[in-house]
């Protein structure tokens, strides 16, 4: 630039200028930073997931993107797919040894709703324990009005443990009296040792524990097996704790899996028993304040000891005894039905009074139903004329199947 040139500038423009840059200096600095900061911040593990989904499946979302995304997995990552797809009904079977199922398939189906058998000890070992599912119980030492309480108490918790797991170890018998005890304490339940053993024994479906209502306490204890579960009752009613189920208020065998069990937090299991606690503050330690009422009801074990399915050699002729006779005795209606290919005599519930179908009314029924189900022998009648000054005409019928 010339030295007339320089002369010529409006150095108090100038200067005017510089002072606004440099005061805008900063904050285009800090732009700037922020901008360099932003670019080299790692993006969301979503937003690239998201991404690269997007790029295998090319925006299909169907069963043909789906088929993309999986031929990309190795089998481990393919099984952790599967584990965790909130569609898929069946468990993944996870680190388990093929061929287990058929190394230890103990114990006999129930007719209990849910899955049976094989298929539920599947699903049972396939379903994990929940994460610090454990709280601990408090001891229960019985304390009751008299001697009788106590002994009706006793006995009850013994059959309790007796008749639901009589062949498991002691940690298992431990186990189930621990489960008895603590509906003691829960406020869902009775509040005394027989009202939560024979809960439910009244009704011909819907007994808590099966043994009440399926005629078990007909059959006579075996000696050792029964001291054995009451040594187990006496330590439990004197303070005994079983550390390992803790709060847990349901329990069922490994060779089902009823309908409630998702709904529950599981505990553990052990022997042919796995255990649960109720989900939430219910489970808790401290949710089990009810009082024991101190006073043990009175249980008439002849009454839930009568069989409710008994064999077809049992009683003589085609339909069994008559219903009057045996309602009479204080059992229950009976009718004999095939079950599998083999003839056996079944109670049937009560209606309410109402009076039992015979065989005759039966097969009335039957006719009518026939009749009304089979297709019409005879011709249509012809249509009537119509009336004067009407004109018919032929409609055809859209849609129609041929035959």
């Amino acid at each position: 630039m010339s030295h007339s040139a320089i002369k010529s500038l409006d150095w108090h423009r100038v200067k005017t200028l510089g002072r606004r840059y440099a005061a805008a200096a900063p904050a285009a600095l800090a732009a700037l930073g922020v901008a360099m900061a932003a670019s080299s911040t790692a993006r969301p593990i979503g937003d690239r997931t998201a991404e690269a989904v997007a790029r295998v499946t090319e925006g299909d979302l169907s069963a043909r993107g789906l088929a993309a995304l999986s031929a990309r997995m190795d089998p481990a990552q393919l099984a952790l797919a599967i584990r965790f797809d909130p569609n898929e009904q069946r468990p993944a079977l996870l680190g388990l040894t093929p061929g287990w199922e058929s190394l230890t398939l103990a114990g006999r189906p129930t007719l209990e709703l849910g899955v049976n058998g094989l298929d539920a000890q599947k699903r049972n070992a396939a379903t994990p324990a929940a994460i610090d599912a454990l709280r601990s119980a408090r001891p229960f030492v019985l304390q009751t009005a008299t001697s009788a309480d106590r002994a009706r108490a006793l006995r009850c918790l013994t059959q309790g443990v007796y008749y639901e797991a009589a062949l498991e170890s002691t940690e298992g018998q431990e186990a189930v009296a621990q489960v008895i005890l603590n509906r003691v304490r829960d406020p869902n339940y009775p509040n005394t040792v027989c009202g939560v053993v024979f809960e439910g024994a009244e009704r011909t479906t819907g007994c808590q524990f099966s043994f009440t209502c399926d005629g078990a306490l007909s059959q006579t204890p075996v000696g050792w097996a029964w001291n054995r579960a009451r040594t187990v009752a006496e330590r439990a009613l004197s303070g005994y704790v079983a550390i390992k189920v803790g709060t847990a208020t349901h329990y069922h065998a490994d060779y089902v899996h009823p309908w409630w069990s998702p709904t529950l937090a599981k505990i553990t299991q052990i022997g042919a028993h796995i255990f649960y606690r109720w989900k939430g503050l219910a489970g808790e330690t401290v949710s089990f304040k009810q009082t024991y009422a101190g006073h043990e009801p009175v249980i008439d074990e002849a009454r839930f000891s009568r069989p409710r399915l008994i064999t077809a050699s049992a009683v003589t002729g085609e339909t069994g005894p008559d219903d009057a006779t045996v309602l009479a005795q204080g059992g229950m209606n009976l009718r004999t039905v095939q079950i599998d290919g083999q003839t056996r005599v079944v109670g049937v519930a009560s209606l309410g009074g109402r009076r039992q179908a015979t065989a005759a009314d039966i097969a009335a029924i039957n006719a009518r139903l026939q009749a009304f189900e089979a297709p019409a022998s005879a011709a249509a009648p012809a249509a009537a004329p119509p009336p004067p000054g009407v004109i018919t005409m032929d409609v055809e019928e859209v849609g129609r199947p041929a035959n």
